[in-house]
């Protein structure tokens, strides 16, 4: 009989630097792809009662599945597609098909562990072994100058002691065949929205990048902005921006489930910088890649702490309320500071938010409304497309003073901010249609505004003339 392997991706959808499709084609004659819409995600809500996944992740999951299923028959293979729970569904197919594998990446958060760790013990019961892989950081743990528990807490030093030293492997290539499956396996539908209880929808115009998922889309959009635009020399300077399709690298949500992998990210930079410039602006690539790296390691370091309110620090923060009324006028843009509320109002039409945009929003909930900070790393979970949860809460925790910044009172004063990355209120007027009218010097400043000027615009919950002084 023929050695069986099953290849269970989850937030690795991609063909190219696949250590967990490479090892089963390695160990298996035949290799069943399969991926699973656990329903605890798509139909999930979260501790303060928002959707897991929001409509736009749901969408751009479906497009990169569908992606991946397409890609996987052009090689002769054919990807399953279950809706269900994970460890129940794979049981049962290892138990009928009597494999000998389950190949997957290794995911290190609270869900995904309790569903690794769940299924691991009914492979256990049938005799069927589940193998670990690697997918998701720009490093090995084994590269790595220490063990991850002894990983530092500030990120400068983690960089300092690491990006010298530690080498990037090579991506692995993708495979240029795949065996046909087993006879009389049912592959599956694809589910739609509905199946999710979410309405299909228009991208709205307005949209910073129309984002399409899956690997496909991932290498056209690496090609063109280092090779057909070169952004990439120009990343450190635009990578602030808020408007457009070429400021900083949109990569994240690619990269967040798994349709691009951070190791050809780095190996195709070096190359760049080889073949066309190496500048501040290319290192400062790398260096975003580094903190996603650094904040896995924290996860992995500190665990469920992450997810608590007083974070790895474990800090008191009884002033920080669950207060509903503020967080409600946050996540709608409506509390009268325009910066804030053009970039929640692009959130919520198109789960997506500049990090520039992220820090100052992330900060006016904690610092200027005291609300608990967990309202609005849920509400980001629930509508980012490039949602991560490392790498949400992580910055989440960096923003709220519970994580690993020595600066413990991180504070984004919005004003100086608007005026710095807005200064005519073009990115405002986008979004807060109000004010479209509104000068650029009286933008950012409604309290200064009359009732006719403001033009049904929100009166501020805060004074922004605070910022002014």
């Amino acid at each position: 009989m023929k050695r069986r392997a099953i290849v269970w991706f989850r937030q690795d959808l991609r063909l190219h630097d696949n250590e967990a499709l490479a090892t089963a084609l390695r160990m298996a004659e035949e290799v069943i792809p399969i991926y699973i819409f656990d329903e605890r995600v798509f139909l999930g809500q979260t501790r303060f009662g928002l959707p897991k996944a929001g409509k736009f992740r749901t969408q751009f999951i479906l497009e990169s599945v569908a992606d991946l299923r397409e890609n996987i028959q052009k090689l002769g293979g054919q990807l399953l597609v279950r809706i269900g729970r994970p460890e129940s569904i794979l049981a049962e197919m290892a138990q009928q098909l009597k494999v000998s594998w389950v190949i997957c990446n290794r995911e290190r958060t609270q869900e995904e562990v309790l569903v690794q760790d769940g299924l691991e013990q009914k492979l256990w019961g049938i005799g069927v072994e589940l193998l670990y892989t690697r997918g998701k950081m720009l490093y090995h743990t084994q590269d790595l100058p220490v063990p991850v528990q002894h990983t530092p807490d500030a990120f400068t030093q983690f960089r300092k002691e690491t990006e010298h030293i530690t080498p990037v492997r090579e991506p692995l290539p993708s495979p240029s065949a795949l065996p046909p499956l087993p006879l009389n396996l049912e592959t599956g539908e694809m589910p739609t929205l509905k199946d999710f209880g979410v309405n299909t929808f228009e991208s709205d115009p307005r949209t910073a990048l129309a984002f399409k998922g899956g690997e496909t889309e991932a290498l056209r959009r690496l090609r063109h902005y280092f090779w057909e635009k070169d952004h990439v020399a120009q990343y450190k300077e635009t990578r602030n921006g808020l408007i457009g399709p070429d400021y900083s690298s949109k990569f994240s949500p690619w990269l967040s489930l798994g349709c691009l992998s951070p190791k050809l990210i780095y190996h195709e930079l070096k190359r760049y910088e080889r073949e066309r410039v190496s500048n501040e602006s290319t290192y400062w690539l790398f260096f975003e890649l580094l903190w996603r790296d650094f904040f896995r390691l924290m996860g992995k370091k500190y665990g469920n702490r992450i997810f608590k309110k007083g974070g790895t620090q474990e800090k008191d923060l009884r002033h920080m309320k669950d207060n509903r009324e503020l967080f409600d006028l946050w996540a709608t843009g409506q509390t009268g500071v325009p910066f804030v509320d053009a970039n929640m109002r692009e959130l919520a039409a198109t789960g997506w938010m500049s990090n520039r945009g992220r820090q100052n929003v992330a900060s006016f909930l904690v610092r200027d409304l005291k609300v608990n900070w967990q309202m609005g790393a849920e509400y980001f979970e629930s509508q980012l497309i490039d949602y991560d949860p490392c790498s949400n809460w992580g910055n989440w925790n960096y923003v709220a003073g519970v994580g690993s910044d020595l600066r413990e009172d991180r504070y984004f004063n919005i004003l100086t901010q608007a005026k710095n990355y807005d200064p005519q209120g073009n990115f405002v007027r986008i979004w807060c249609p109000e004010l479209e009218n509104i000068s650029p010097e009286k933008i950012h400043r409604p309290d200064l505004l009359s009732a006719a000027e403001r033009n049904g615009y929100p009166k501020s919950v805060v004074r922004i003339d605070k910022w002014a002084q």
